[in-house]
């Protein structure tokens, strides 16, 4: 079974990440999880603290000479401003030190939900967690993911399409095009027209200390079809993918192919005709292929073989440098909510985060349906079905 689990805290010493279930013998190295980190660093409308951090992981277990040994693989990532945090964040009872206690929780944020659940009346004991810091370990195991998906040649793009009111045109351009010039962009939007509009709307937020949220899509190519199942509802592809992406700090709606655009249409607009062409004309290795993907490569909680497609919707950050109004926790006076270092935009990293999502549930869903303990084991299995599906 493939599952990942970590740990540590916005400015405590280091995010780690456990990765259980890898094949032995899949290529990796540090550099490949360094690109995607430095990816979900850098975007326009990100804070200082970004300016401190430089992440960089530490494979600490579970890789030999470049191969996964397909044991557990152990990831460090270190918190850099951890130097500014020894006393508040330490683990020893004897530097307990009260001069960051935060008694005013933040509207939008888990400060408040947290504080009540685990009876703590410093929400630094919450924030520290729930922040979105921890969403480098996510992007960490990602690169671990996605390492796998590489070896049976899929992969997973990413870009943003909205932030704001603003929204990106990309409509008839190829999608390496789309993904080529989102890299470019400090937004990690295609569109440059539409990138200029939604940096002047980041400036106007951080003027009025305020923030912003958006949209990203994501991409992943290469895809069979009949990973996930219609068996039973928690193995639903779309399901879980919905489900990690939902997950993502400051997440709030996801969509799969057309999603809620679907509820404009009649049936024979919506759904994607199934036309058949041996595989020497290039349609497809399998012969079945649509002429469009309003599912978003996914029917019945499996996939079609075409590109899985999604987006999902984060709100504004809730940390506002123009505060809301509070409750102090301790004495239920009315007070400012708390007020921690911040972006304005996270939604250009958001997409990378996102990429890391798709990934552990493709992944995972692949290793359900192909098994296996090496990558030679797997790719065995992987020709064999694709071998199946030719002959079909």
């Amino acid at each position: 079974m493939m599952r990942f689990l970590t740990a540590g805290e916005s400015h405590g010493l280091s995010l780690t990440v456990i990765v259980e279930g890898m094949p032995a013998d899949i290529l990796l190295s540090a550099d490949d999880i360094d690109r995607d980190l430095l990816r979900r660093q850098i975007g326009y409308g990100r804070g200082k603290r970004m300016e401190i951090e430089r992440d960089q992981v530490q494979i600490t277990a579970g890789v030999r000479w470049g191969r996964t040994l397909g044991s557990p693989i152990s990831l460090v990532v270190a918190n850099k401003d951890w130097v500014n945090w020894q006393t508040t964040m330490s683990a020893a009872e004897a530097d307990a030190d009260e001069s960051r206690v935060v008694r005013a929780p933040r509207p939008g944020h888990a400060d408040l939900a947290g504080a009540l659940k685990y009876h703590q009346y410093d929400i630094r004991t919450i924030l520290e967690r729930a922040s979105a810091r921890e969403t480098a370990a996510r992007v960490a195991a990602g690169g671990v993911f996605k390492a796998l998906l590489r070896s049976v040649g899929i992969s997973i793009f990413s870009y943003t399409t909205k932030i704001g009111k603003i929204v990106a045109e990309y409509a008839g351009l190829e999608l390496s095009e789309v993904v080529a010039r989102a890299e470019e962009s400090p937004l990690r939007c295609p569109d440059g027209a539409a990138a200029t509009r939604m940096k002047a709307c980041i400036d106007e937020a951080r003027e009025q200390g305020n923030t912003l949220g958006g949209v990203v899509e994501i991409v992943a190519t290469g895809i069979p079809p009949g990973l996930g199942s219609h068996v039973h509802w928690d193995r639903k592809l779309d399901g879980r993918i919905a489900q990690s992406l939902m997950s993502i700090q400051g997440v709030k709606g996801v969509e799969v192919g057309m999603g809620f655009g679907c509820t404009d249409c009649f049936g024979s607009q919506v759904h994607d005709e199934i036309f058949y062409s041996p595989s020497a004309s290039g349609k497809s290795p399998w012969g079945f292929f649509r002429k469009t993907n309003n599912a978003g490569g996914i029917e019945g909680g499996m996939t079609n073989g075409e590109p899985i497609v999604v987006r999902c919707a984060m709100k504004p950050i809730a940390t506002l440098m123009k505060p809301l109004r509070s409750v102090d926790l301790s004495t239920k006076k009315p007070q400012e909510a708390a007020v921690e270092r911040s972006d304005v935009c996270r939604v250009p990293s958001l997409g990378v985060i996102a990429e890391a999502a798709v990934a552990y549930e493709i992944a995972r869903a692949f290793m359900e349906k192909f098994g296996g303990d090496s990558r030679d084991e797997i790719l065995a299995r992987y020709a064999l079905y694709r071998e199946t599906l030719e002959g079909f």
